[in-house]
């Protein structure tokens, strides 16, 4: 669980921290080429390198994810049990509305309207 936490926490700095430097770097003219620019197009051109910039670390993130192998990690078992009883007794329920007592989930629903 550590390890998701730290990639997260990683990705999320780099989606913040990466777009502001380009945008450092664009304005203060770090970047060869850009004090040829109109002010305009320099606006245009940091706003457009930053968002691209935020959705390559965006796959980045989503290709860590997803090399990550499956079978580490596995579901806790309390949380299995409530879900399976939970499923089960929605299934029981509409069983029974099915089954003859359908007036009563008519009645049920023309109260909540």
């Amino acid at each position: 669980m550590g390890g998701v936490i730290q990639k997260f926490f990683i990705a999320s700095m780099f989606m913040w921290m990466v777009p502001v430097a380009i945008l450092y770097g664009f304005n203060h003219k770090l970047f060869p080429g850009s004090s040829d620019l109109s002010p305009h197009s320099l606006t245009l051109l940091s706003g457009f390198v930053a968002v691209i910039s935020v959705n390559i670390v965006i796959a980045f993130y989503i290709y860590m994810a997803m090399k990550e192998p499956s079978d580490k990690h596995e579901p806790d078992p309390a949380f299995l049990a409530a879900a399976k009883a939970s499923v089960n007794q929605s299934g029981d329920d509409s069983g029974k509305n099915q089954s003859g007592d359908s007036s009563k989930s008519l009645q049920f629903s023309k109260k909540q309207e």
